[in-house]
Order: C-alpha cells, then structure tokens, then sequence
C-alpha cells in the first residue's frame, strides 16, 4: 500500500496543533500563586490569633475560611535571611544571606525561575532586600526570575520610592501597601491568561510608622493606654533615632496593619470579580517576630532577632478555595522554607537538586497529617570575621539605589554584601541557633568567648517558654544537639559552594 507523505504530514501537523492547544488548556489550569508578607509583623497581631486591639478582619476572615497554620515560622529572627528562604525553599545560612542587607547570591535557584521555566508569569512588588533592586545588579529580581518588578531595597511608608524592573527610582504619592497591591493587580491583568507568580512584600509595620487619618482614627484610644512609657525608634522627620511615647508609636503601627489588611482584603475582591480567586492559592505570612517596642501584648517569649518564639513565630494562613473547601486549623511545625517545595508538588515541576530544607505541605494542605517528620533548624551566623573575608560580588554591584527614611551608615540607601566562605573553621558552628522536633525546641544561646547556655522547652505546653526541661531530659537534649550539629556540617558546606559544583 502506497503511502500518501503529504497526508501524513497534514495529520501529525494537526496532532501537534491539538497537542499544543491541550497543553496551552492544561497550563491556563494550573493554580495561580500569590505569596504575601509582612514586615516584622509577629504572631499575635492579628485578631484571629487574640490580640486585645488590632483590628484585621480581612486575615481574621482568611483565617476562618481557609487553612489556619497554628504553628507557622520565619526560617530567621529577622527580615533578609527569611526572604531569601521563601525563594529558595533552603536555609540561608546555605548561602551567606546572614543579616538584613546580606544580599543573595546568583547561583541560587528560586521559586521564580522554576515556575518561569514551567510557564508562570512572575512579578515581584514591594520589598526585596535580598540586594539592589537595579538593573545590573545580579541579585535583582529579574535575575532571580521575576519577569517584572516595583521594588524597594529595603522597607518604604507612605508615599514610597521605587524602582520599576531596574530603572530609576521614583515617588509613587499614596499608602505603599495599596501602591503595591494595585501593581500587583496590574500585573495579573497583563498576565494574558497565562498563570502566574506573584511575589507581594508589604513595607508596612517596618518602623517608623505612619498611618492614613482613618486608619489613626481607630486606635485614639491607645496613647492612654501606653503612652506612660517611651520607645526608641526612627525618626520620620530625621532618619535617625527619637524617643517617643509607646501609645503613641502604638498607634501608628496598628494604622499601618489595618491599611495593609485593607489592601489585602481588595486584592481578594480583585481576584473574585476577575473569576481567579478559587483557583489561586493565596499564602500570607511575617518575616519574623515584632520589634521590642511592638511586643506589649504577646504571650510569647522574645521578640525580633531572637531565637525565642516571639522571635520566629509569626501569621500563616493558606487560602485556597478549589483544594480547601472549608476551614482547617494545623498544628504542625511549618516554615517559610517549606513555600518552595510546596508550590513545586502543585505546579508539578522538580525542585532544585540541592540540599532543601523545607518540605512539601501538601499533606497539611489535605489535612492528612498531625505532625512533621523532619526537624526545622532555625541559625544566627556569626558574623564577626565575615567583613575579612573577600566578596562574593563586585561592590559596586551590591549599591543600593532607593531611598528609605531611616539612615545607616550616613546614608539613606542600602548596600549590600556576601562573601566567599571557601573553608569551614570550628567557629564557623557559633551563633544562636535552635532544633524543633514536635514538641520540642532546643535553644543554644551562643554569649561569646566560648560560652554557651542550652535550654529544652515543650513549646506547645509551655509556648512562653518558661520552663527549661534540658535537665530533666538529657538523653532527648543530647540528641537534639548532635543532629542540631550534624544539620551546621550541610549548611556549612553548602557555604562554601559545594552545592553550585555539583
């Protein structure tokens, strides 16, 4: 039988055409993913969570609708390292982000890249703080896989400057969280049907503070409440640091936390009338505890960049309509690292072949599991000798360009640094650091000189951490230490690099 090539041809043009529109269908299926953060924003300020004053009833009503994480974390006590831990899934110490304005480095795989490669659109507005958001820098959002950016540096207030993907900075007059929750929206809108990433990292409650008259309005009974003491902070008139009255300082705060739930509350509405909201997962969580000067209220011990729960604990809610139809509460230890795995297994794209230390919550998600089966690792570096060391980027590379209100260093912009870390020295397992395995929680208070204190608390009979069980528990405490110690070996060696000569 004599073949007909030119039908043949005509027929596998056809399957493909129909192969590529059943792709084209099955990725305009695929979830949507908006992941929202706010700046030092602890556990116990929102309503749902108890808190005598703040009033939050867009996260209180994500709360009761949607998946409750009881027991979420920041992989860090302050703002940079955790970022970095959401884009990463890893922990940061694994590649030098230390502090705040410690820049990620290049070799990282995010989020980004893998939902970009998979087809995602993906924008990032708001914070960054993980190096200079201008073009050029190699550590931008752009080159961390973001397709378009309106970023700071650092933290903003009202009327922010920022850069839109690298360029100049500029003034955008209004209240920065809805600034930023409109670029978001614009975004989605231009996002032609594809699914999409969409990174949204509030500015607000970062100090100082400053909230809208209505905003304010709410919260005029405060001052008399705390205003018989004073609280340090920065000065919005001069960058640098004021004493003020707590009520006052208060007020400002709760303001800006309301403005930023308001904002929250119109991105869900945007996502209703656009008919994307059931098929998005909307994810909301702080980069770590509130400030000393916040933590007036909370049950919790410590407050930002300690290692105590009022230091890492903070907000999680999981929003989902299509996959959580109804509300759920989990009491199981998660973490901002966790974010990466997670929205790997939904997406159906491979996580990086690294070392990871989140893990997948899909199981959470589905209410299928009680407990996790991994520890969590929580680490401040040491930084003393890390200034001796040699750049891991060019210097004029990690130059900040937007401007903020608080100075450092004489400046009102942010440089950024992160060096190479090519051997690892018995010092290098310093610095604070904690193991949680259900219950329980191993603190290592590192005081200098070689001295070190260790505590064991039952966190969830004891989440004020009052009750030091190392004593009382040494066969538990001593293994608790030597995986803590085992955990330090990979984070080290992925220090030096290992991991991007694999």
């Amino acid at each position: 039988m004599k073949i007909n090539r030119a039908l043949v041809d005509f027929i596998g043009a056809v399957v493909m055409i129909l192969a590529g529109i059943s792709q084209s269908v099955l990725a305009d299926e695929r979830p949507n993913f908006i992941l929202l953060m706010g700046d030092d924003h602890g556990w116990d300020e929102t309503g749902y969570n108890g808190h005598p004053y703040l009033k939050t009833p867009v996260l209180d009503e994500m709360a009761a609708q949607g998946l409750r994480l009881n027991r979420f974390y920041a992989a860090h006590p302050t703002c940079s390292p955790t970022r970095g831990s959401v884009l990463t899934g890893r922990h940061p110490n694994r590649y030098g982000t230390f502090t705040p304005n410690y820049s990620i480095r290049p070799e990282e795989v995010t989020i980004a890249h893998l939902l970009d490669d998979a087809g995602y659109r993906c924008g990032h507005f708001g914070k960054w703080h993980l190096g200079p958001v201008k073009s050029g820098s190699p550590t931008n959002p752009g080159a961390m896989g973001f397709h378009e950016w309106l970023s700071h540096d650092n933290f903003f207030e009202i009327n922010p400057i920022l850069s839109r993907n690298g360029g100049r900075p500029e003034q955008i007059k209004g209240e920065s969280s809805e600034i930023i929750v409109d670029e978001a929206i614009r975004f989605i809108r231009s996002a032609d049907r594809k699914p999409f990433l969409v990174v949204v990292w509030f500015g607000s409650p970062h100090e100082p503070y400053r909230g809208l008259p209505d905003d304010l309005a709410i919260y005029d009974d405060i001052p008399g409440k705390f205003n018989d003491r004073e609280v340090r902070l920065t000065s919005n008139e001069t960058g640098t640091p004021t004493d003020r009255p707590l009520g006052d300082v208060l007020r400002e705060r709760y303001a800006e936390i309301t403005a930023m739930d308001r904002s929250i509350g119109r991105l869900r509405n945007w996502l209703d009338q656009a008919g994307l909201r059931d098929n998005t997962l909307l994810w909301y969580c702080g980069d770590n505890g509130s400030p000393s000067g916040a933590s007036v209220t909370t049950p919790l011990r410590g407050q930002k960049a300690t290692m105590y729960e009022g230091g890492i604990r903070v907000p999680g809610i999981l929003e989902w309509p299509a996959k959580i139809s109804h509300p759920l509460e989990s009491e199981v230890t998660t973490v901002t690292s966790d974010i990466l795995p997670t929205l790997c297994r939904i997406a159906g794209v491979d996580k990086p072949d690294r070392p990871m230390d989140g893990i997948d919550l899909t199981a959470v998600i589905e209410d299928k599991i009680r407990e996790r089966a991994t520890p969590v690792f929580f680490w401040r570096f040491d930084t003393k000798t890390e200034m001796n060391r040699s750049p891991y980027i060019p210097l004029e590379l990690q130059t900040g360009t937007t401007p903020l209100v608080k100075m450092m260093n004489g400046l009102y912009t942010r440089n950024f640094h992160n060096f190479h870390h090519n051997q690892i020295a018995e010092r290098d397992y310093g610095g604070q650091r904690v193991i949680m395995e259900k219950q329980y929680k191993l603190v290592v208070m590192d005081h200098g000189d070689g001295i070190e204190t260790e505590e064991l608390f039952d966190v969830r009979a004891d989440p004020a951490e009052r009750n030091n069980l190392f004593d009382l528990n040494p066969a538990r405490a001593r293994a608790m230490v030597s995986r803590l110690r085992i955990w330090q070996q990979s984070v080290l060696t992925s220090l030096t690099g290992a991991d991007y000569r694999r």
